[in-house]
């Protein structure tokens, strides 16, 4: 876990793909240092803890920095 963020629940969601199939993904909810609780949704390719932690910290400090304007 990142200092930007806390982790509050991971949930592993399908969905029909437009080709055709399942695709599977997981639905992350943090909460960042400011208090901002946002969600994201992760691909199962891109599901790896060097991805994943690349993508909620990008968008926690996104979301602080809107939030202090």
């Amino acid at each position: 876990m990142a200092a930007e963020y806390e982790v509050l629940k991971i949930d592993e969601l399908s969905r029909a793909r437009d080709s055709g199939g399942i695709q599977k993904y997981y639905r992350h909810q943090i909460r960042t240092t400011a208090g901002t609780v946002l969600t994201a949704d992760i691909a199962e390719e891109h599901f790896t803890e060097d991805v994943v932690a690349k993508i909620l910290t990008a968008l926690a400090i996104k979301a602080d920095k809107i939030k202090a304007r």
